[in-house]
């Protein structure tokens, strides 16, 4: 894990853990965005599985939800049961992930998050995930990913 950086190292160990087998890659340049990670990849941007923290009645949640669209607030607060559900702020995402945005991966954070994963993720043998740092990445099969969350599936959009 040394040539990991620091904030992949949790990923791993919780991968470890998990019994997930995948390889975190170090991409030359950073992958903030869906567009660019798929760029880097070279796979279509509905495979990357964006992990976004939203705040849902007060408390985090990760939304683990394809490139290929948005997530359309109104259905997510239904899907997931909440009053209100609305974007964190990025010291939440870093308090609640330990991550910073661009490279929040599905785990590795100080404590579990209650997870949702857009269904649309489930159409593709192979997705992509950011693994702790906006310069590493992560395949993952649809049902690896619900496996290591624990993650609900629903529609976001």
């Amino acid at each position: 894990m040394g040539a990991l950086p620091e904030r992949s190292r949790p990923v791993q160990r919780d991968l470890d853990a998990a019994g997930v087998e995948t390889s975190i890659r170090v991409l030359p340049d950073s992958a903030r965005t869906a567009q660019a990670a798929a760029s880097a990849i070279g796979c279509e941007v509905a495979a990357i599985a964006n992990s976004l923290v939203f705040v849902a009645d007060g408390s985090p949640v990760l939304i683990m939800t394809s490139g290929g669209h948005r997530v359309d607030v109104e259905v997510l607060a239904r899907g997931i049961g909440a009053t209100s559900v609305s974007m964190a702020p990025a010291s939440v995402v870093r308090e609640a992930t330990g991550q910073a945005i661009g490279g929040v991966a599905p785990v590795g954070h100080p404590a579990p998050l209650r997870t949702y994963l857009d269904e649309s993720l489930a159409a593709h043998d192979e997705i992509w995930a950011a693994a702790g740092h906006p310069h590493t990445v992560m395949p993952l099969t649809f049902e690896a990913l619900q496996r290591l969350t624990r993650g609900t599936v629903i529609p976001v959009a």
